[in-house]
């Protein structure tokens, strides 16, 4: 049987909101953003930039900051893509939401915003104000709920196979259009003594980027954009069971790892690609200046991308890609409301927002001119606009759906990788977790 192990983040939220109101008879303060920042006080931000290169993104834009407002100070609490998870929501149970705090688009954005933690940013970063028209209006309508925006995109992001160029062209091939173009190339690059595909899954989301891309391939939009919805949800699409196949042989045939693959950090799969050891790494945008960083031997054998191969017979989009912005949530219970705007505003700047896209962070700004040949490498140029093109995007499988459901996928995921559970059984755990969640 498969174990649901986290505890949800609507759970947390809704427990933070309960326990705000007891004791007190006070209405809650909401955020004034309106208000006219006083440029005093501490500041606190919960990041997703912790660790090299990313850490002093945030530093050194909290310093500049200061520098033009001496009385204003920063508590910068910085987390990894997987430490932030359980950082939030020990935050939120404890009360103690920082300023402005990181967030995935889709249900994890939403829990914060029906839970009322979330400031309603309308008034000053929708389409046809000054600050929203400097964002693209799809990276905006990300954090649009009800009518409503609540979060400050950051970066664009998407989900894309990695390769060395190098020892693509020692064994002779080029990159696969197709599924089973990809499975055969892993036979070919073998035997010639490479890694196929890098792949490591301690953290459990590695599986579902691969099987996210295969759901919106495998499965019509219309059904899965459905599915994602737990009032609508059936979960019952062959295209489900068809994608979990296909991941296990990629799994098989393609990794070094194989069943072991869960015992393997993502890190250490990124590095693999980094030093020439793997020939391939399924990668989002975020992360190509750090595999192709300055010095690796990736840099030099040359670093190129291309969207995981759409499998024979798919019924779904085959022109979509996976990824979706990430933002910054202002609470809506600060105090410093209006300065956590006016940060965010200075952070979002046309020269810091071309400074992120550029190495060595190479996060792509959401900010509309901030990714250009000048700025950013090569390879988050292509990558963005892949993802410009794209005919649809599709939301992060652990993010979109409800806590439970995400749950049951990384569980899923992870006995599909060890062999502990079929396609069908997997399909029927989320089934029942989608049904519960209702």
């Amino acid at each position: 049987m498969l174990k649901v192990r986290q505890i949800g983040l609507a759970a947390v939220a809704a427990m933070a909101v309960t326990l705000t109101g007891c004791g007190s008879s006070a209405p809650q303060k909401t955020a004034d953003l309106a208000a006219e920042p006083e440029y005093s006080g501490t500041l606190s931000i919960l990041t997703k930039f912790g660790g090299e290169p990313l850490e002093s993104y945030f530093s050194d834009l909290a310093a500049e900051y200061t520098a033009m407002h001496p009385d204003v100070k920063f508590e910068l609490i910085q987390e990894t893509d997987q430490s932030i998870k359980d950082k939030t929501k020990t935050l939120t149970a404890s009360q103690a939401l920082p300023d402005i705090y990181f967030t995935w688009a889709g249900d994890w954005a939403a829990n914060f915003v029906e839970a009322g933690l979330a400031a309603d940013l309308t008034p000053v970063i929708e389409p046809g104000t000054e600050w929203g028209d400097t964002f693209g209006e799809a990276s905006l309508s990300a954090f649009q709920y009800d009518g409503k925006y609540y979060a400050v995109p950051l970066y664009n992001n998407g989900k894309f196979m990695g390769y060395n160029e190098k020892i693509f062209a020692e064994v002779g091939i080029q990159p696969p259009t197709s599924f089973d173009e990809l499975i055969s190339a892993c036979g070919t690059i073998r035997d010639a003594g490479y890694e196929p595909v890098a792949f490591g899954n301690k953290d459990g989301w590695p599986a579902l980027h691969y099987l996210q891309q295969l759901f919106a391939y495998n499965v019509p939009q219309d059904t899965l954009q459905a599915d994602f919805d737990p009032e609508t949800a059936t979960w019952d699409d062959e295209g489900y069971v068809k994608s979990l196949e296909q991941f296990s042989t990629l799994v098989e045939e393609c990794t070094g790892s194989g069943a072991d693959s869960n015992g393997v950090l993502y890190t250490t799969a990124q590095q693999a690609l980094a030093e020439g050891r793997a020939a391939m790494y399924y990668q989002e945008i975020l992360e190509f200046d750090t595999s192709a960083a300055e010095g690796t031997p990736l840099s030099k054998d040359g670093f190129g991308i291309f969207p995981l191969p759409v499998p024979a017979g798919a019924e779904g989009d085959p022109g979509a890609i996976e990824g979706s912005p990430e933002g910054y949530i202002i609470n809506a219970r600060s105090e410093r409301a209006a300065l956590a705007a006016d940060f965010m505003k200075f952070v979002t700047e046309s020269e810091n927002a071309s400074t992120l896209s550029a190495p060595p962070y190479g996060q792509p700004s959401a900010v509309v001119g901030a990714v250009t040949a000048d700025s950013s490498s090569p390879g988050v140029v292509n990558g963005i606009e892949m993802v410009n093109d794209a005919s649809s995007t599709v939301i992060w499988l652990d993010s979109v759906t409800v806590p439970d459901v995400a749950d049951a996928w990384l569980a899923g995921g992870e006995a599909l990788i060890s062999g502990d559970s079929t396609p069908e059984d997997i399909l029927s755990s989320v089934q029942a977790a989608s049904e519960a969640s209702k």
